[in-house]
């Protein structure tokens, strides 16, 4: 067998190889990214309907004989209030309160009777006369007649009624809510109340947060709560008890200051307790101080959770704040998510992700409930988990969640699960997991949707509450609570200025509340009497203004569920890396419109895929949306404004309908925009094309008006269009980009042919030829790369340097639109160090066989691109990467074996110079340095910032991910990455630099060529 025959057999089966590992590589993309769907049974509630609602009933002045307690006294007071409250009183009459334990001993049940001027409520205990109190008081502002609630009334459904702390403790400052991009999920709930220095605490502050707690334990209670989640727990202990201590050294001002915080809100918990309020320390785990982080690391060698001997320090802190302060009722605990997002700047509390597996899970709650049942308390732990570690998805799915929990069931644990399988999102079906475990359990629910606009539109949720817990409390006799976040979820400063009871049009998502609280003491309550009695209390007791406001009220979940979803996408349940995205990816978290590819490509999919006219659909469902907004607007507008509580309440209302209007109709008009886009990139119609653009027109119109109207607007603040924007500005390039790629392709593959055919044709002599011929030998049999070069002119050796050289900066250029000089510093900087390091190690000799080399093969790889790119631009290119799994494996598959032969080609052409040996030491070298260079330079600017840049300037992943959760964290890409990939390309530089030097044979060896 000749040598060329055998180099020929050699280069067919490296290429096999090649390709082989460009298919591997490509199925491993695809397994990465798990694109997939699969269907989703939604929620289904009934229908919302309007009451019939009556005439207003004015209550009688009142006189009270009631047992003399300080709970009894401030139930009586919202009674009083109550009567204040009214338009006018008919009458007096006496409330009689008398607790009789043998007549009625069963919880909060309690009795009504009476008429006229004498109205007695009998219970067993304060529970139930507090109950039959405020259900007194609530008819009261409801306008309803008081004799509706005589009779027995059965203990609640739901023996535990939870709360968030509202807005407690938080200043109302319109500074921190004017630029609209603070992500931070920290409340800084009591900021002006804690002092970095002694005596660390504000007692002006304090006096004032006090005052502001009592007022929402009072509104709670007369909602029908009786347990609140406070923050906090390490920030009031001093570990004085924690074996191996101490842990707060001698002079260490974190245990002067936890003294100084129990000694502070001690008297907040003792208020609760007094007024029939449990109390719950609300806590992530771990919870840390700087020295408490050094000592359990220093104790246990590391932050190690599955370790029982680190929970006792925690345990031990529990036993010193409930012998400290007794109305402490136990602990809430969240292990799923955690960091700086939480933190408060200038604090020494934080908290860490390490809670991640089974056994770490396991060994905590072993180690909390034993405490709570030795201490006669309770621990409430949160299954969110948000798919961090082995432990990531206990709140979604059921197996998981038995491998988590089953077999733990100590009567001290509750366990605390959101009533959606996910996050507080439309569309989502109901958690399954609720209906299983031994364990007791409590559902959450958020009135304020943060995912919705923080309440800042009409929503409501009563038919899906109330569908939900029936469902849950039919298929789990262990359910016994809920946890209802009145104000808590999400950042809190990043959507409008609407605080719990303070500031805002908070009177809007009360209506959640009221529900939630309703439906978990009688779960076949009347929702829409609920509803009816709330917009009585808030805005009108005219029966027609409030049949209309309840009117509208029907409308708002169509409008939300439309407008702010797109229905075909959301009721899919979506798989993508390792992770569930939510069914609202193209609002990426709160109010950040998105224009990444990958979400609103695979988002047209999918669309696409649900049924033969899926896209207008789609589409009409936005225009759906509009106009349910619309008729709610008609409907509140309609009514006499004379008729309302005040004018400003009317306004607010009428206004809030604006701003969902506005916001709903520059949505619909994205929605079209965005799904025409990649109606064009899937079919490459031009009229999708024209669709595409008249639809642009449409949403930059609604935008600039959009922000022109609530740009900087604290109550009703405008949506973030930036990312939508940069994904409309690579839009508007993307037939351009084609047509530049077209042109390159042409010219590209012009230069091959001349170099396949100019050895057989007079081309050859041609300007140029001879560089083209050379750079096709080279690329594909690199063996006969120094023979291809010989005696070539000096136009035609700089021609094999400058033609790839161009080509592969123009077609990176193409490739990102011109729009990522990140991208193309890092890609041309890798190859000019590569080059520059080969230069050097071939030194003397010719480099133009390898550069022929490289230069054919890189020639090569840019054609395969640029037809990629040719069809509808980078946004096509990359619509296929993200949607057609056929087309990204083909195309990895070939561009890796391609980008392999590249170094294949330049050390099979060096070792006609050098040999073998040292032919694949210059290669190895020269990636090394390539690698290395880039490395060190990303490691340097951080990799989260330099991942940002680039995928701000690409538009590939959400622009919101960076930040808000931080594309490293998302992806849970070590952030020590360019490290190791610089030292990985070190190591290779200095085994090429081994294999590159001139090896002394030993005297008397046979002589081998290397």
């Amino acid at each position: 067998m000749t040598t060329a025959r055998r180099r020929g057999i050699l280069a067919v089966v490296t290429a096999i190889i090649l390709l082989a590992l460009g298919a591997g590589v490509a199925f491993a993309v695809g397994d990465a990214l798990g694109i997939r769907t699969e269907s989703s049974a939604q929620m289904d509630p009934a229908a919302p309907v309007v009451p019939t609602v009556a005439e207003p009933v004015l209550p009688p002045s009142f006189t009270f004989d009631a047992p003399d307690s300080e709970r009894v006294s401030v139930a009586l007071e919202e009674v009083t209030d109550a009567v204040a409250a009214a338009s006018a009183t008919s009458g007096e009459a006496v409330l009689t309160v008398q607790i009789v334990p043998t007549l009625i001993a069963t919880d909060d049940a309690y009795a009504v009777e009476g008429d006229g001027g004498a109205w007695l409520i009998r219970a067993g205990n304060e529970d139930g006369a507090t109950r039959g109190i405020y259900a007194l008081s609530n008819q009261i502002r409801a306008a309803a007649p008081l004799t509706e609630l005589i009779g027995e009334h059965e203990a609640s459904r739901l023996p535990l009624r939870l709360t968030d702390l509202g807005a407690v403790g938080v200043i109302p400052d319109p500074a921190e809510w004017e630029a609209g991009d603070d992500y931070s999920h920290a409340s800084k709930a009591f900021a002006a109340v804690i002092q970095p220095e002694p005596p660390y605490v504000d007692e002006t502050a304090l006096a004032a947060a006090y005052d502001d707690f009592d007022g929402f334990l009072r509104h709670s209670l007369a909602n029908g709560f009786n347990a609140v989640a406070f923050p906090g727990f390490v920030e009031y202990v001093t570990f004085d008890g924690a074996a191996g201590g101490p842990v707060y050294t001698e002079g260490d001002d974190h245990r002067d200051k936890a003294l100084a915080l129990r000694d502070a809100f001690a008297p907040f918990w003792d208020r609760a307790d007094e007024l029939g309020m449990k109390v719950f320390l609300r806590t992530d785990m771990l919870a840390l101080t700087g020295p408490l982080d050094h000592y359990l690391t220093a104790e246990f060698g590391s932050l190690d959770t599955e370790n029982p001997e680190l929970w006792s320090v925690y345990t031990a802190g529990l036993d010193e704040l409930y012998d400290a302060v007794p109305a402490l009722d136990g602990v809430l605990i969240r292990i799923g998510e955690a960091g700086p997002v939480y933190d408060v700047g200038g604090w020494d509390y934080y908290s860490a992700l390490e809670v991640t597996s089974v056994d770490a899970v396991r060994t905590m709650l072993e180690a909390f409930t034993g405490q709570a049942e030795a201490s006669d308390r309770e621990v409430i732990f949160r299954t969110w988990s948000v798919g961090v570690g082995a432990v990531g998805d206990m709140h979604t799915n059921s197996a998981s969640y038995e491998a988590v929990l089953g077999g733990i069931d100590s009567p001290a644990l509750i366990v605390s699960t959101k009533y959606t399988l996910g996050d507080f999102y439309t569309w989502l079906p109901l958690n399954d997991t609720l209906e299983q475990g031994e364990q007791r359990r409590v559902v959450e629910f958020q009135s304020r949707r943060e995912f919705e606009n923080f309440g800042a539109f009409p929503n409501d949720l009563g038919p899906e509450y109330q569908w939900a817990l029936q469902q849950l409390l039919a298929a789990n006799d262990q359910v016994e609570g809920v946890w209802v976040w009145t104000q808590d979820g999400g950042p809190w400063r990043a959507g409008p200025m609407s605080l719990y009871l303070k500031s805002g049009f908070w009177q809007l998502y009360e209506l959640n509340t009221r529900l939630a609280a309703g439906l978990a003491q009688d779960a076949d309550a009347d929702v829409a009497g609920i509803t009816a009695a709330w917009a009585r209390e808030y805005f009108s007791a005219d029966p027609a203004t409030v049949e209309a406001i309840v009117a509208a009220m029907t409308h708002s979940r169509d409008a939300i569920a439309q407008g702010m979803y797109v229905p075909q996408f959301a009721e899919q349940r979506v798989f993508a890396i390792g992770l569930e995205p939510p069914p609202m990816m193209w609002i990426f978290e709160w109010d950040i419109l998105t224009g990444d590819s990958a979400v609103l490509d695979v988002l047209y999919s999918i669309v696409r895929d649900s049924g033969p006219d899926g896209v207008e659909a789609a589409i009409a469902s936005g225009a759906d949306a509009v106009a349910a907004v619309e008729q709610m607007r008609e409907l509140v507008s309609q009514t006499d404004a004379s008729t309302w509580h005040s004018a400003d309440i009317r306004a607010a209302f009428l206004d809030t309908l604006d701003y969902e209007l506005d916001t709903l109709r520059l949505l619909e008009a994205y929605r079209a925009m965005i799904l025409h886009q990649g109606q064009w990139h899937d079919t490459l119609s031009p009229e999708a094309h024209a669709r595409w653009d008249a639809d642009r027109v449409v949403y930059e119109e609604r935008a600039a008006e959009h922000l022109d109207r609530y740009e900087g607007n604290i109550d009703y603040p405008a949506f973030n269009l930036t990312a939508a924007q940069l994904g409309v500005e690579r839009g508007e390039r993307d037939q351009a980009m084609a047509w530049f790629a077209r042109v390159l392709l042409v010219l590209a593959v012009a230069w091959v042919v001349i170099g396949m055919l100019a050895a057989r044709t007079r081309l050859v002599a041609k300007p140029g030829a001879a560089a083209a011929r050379a750079t096709w030998i080279a690329s594909t049999r690199p063996w006969r790369a120094r023979e291809s070069t010989l005696g070539m002119l000096e136009l035609d050796r700089w021609l094999l340097l400058i033609v790839p050289a161009g080509l592969l900066v123009a077609t990176r250029a193409v490739q990102t639109s011109f729009l990522s000089w990140t991208h193309l510093a890092v890609i041309i900087g890798a190859w000019v160090v590569f080059a520059l390091a080969l230069r050097l190690l071939v030194w003397n000799r010719s480099p133009w066989p390898v550069i022929a080399a490289v230069g054919g093969v890189v020639m090569l790889r840019c054609i395969v691109t640029l037809f990629a790119l040719s069809f509808t631009g980078p946004g096509g290119y990359w619509f296929a990467f993200w949607t057609d799994p056929v087309l990204r494996t083909v195309y990895i598959t070939v561009a890796f074996a391609l980008f392999a032969w590249v170094f294949v080609a330049a050390g099979w052409a060096l070792a006609a110079q050098v040999r073998a040996r040292r032919a694949t030491g210059y290669v190895l070298a020269a990636v090394g340095a390539g690698l290395l260079v880039p490395a060190v330079v990303v490691g340097s600017a951080g990799l989260e910032s330099a991942l940002t840049l680039w995928n701000d300037e690409m538009g590939l992943l959400p622009w919101g991910l960076a930040r808000i959760l931080g594309i490293t964290t998302y992806l849970e890409i070590p952030s020590e990455t360019p490290w190791v990939a610089a030292a990985f390309g070190g190591a290779l530089l200095v085994v090429g630099l081994l294999l590159a030097l001139p090896w002394r044979q030993r005297r008397g060896a046979a002589s081998v060529p290397s």
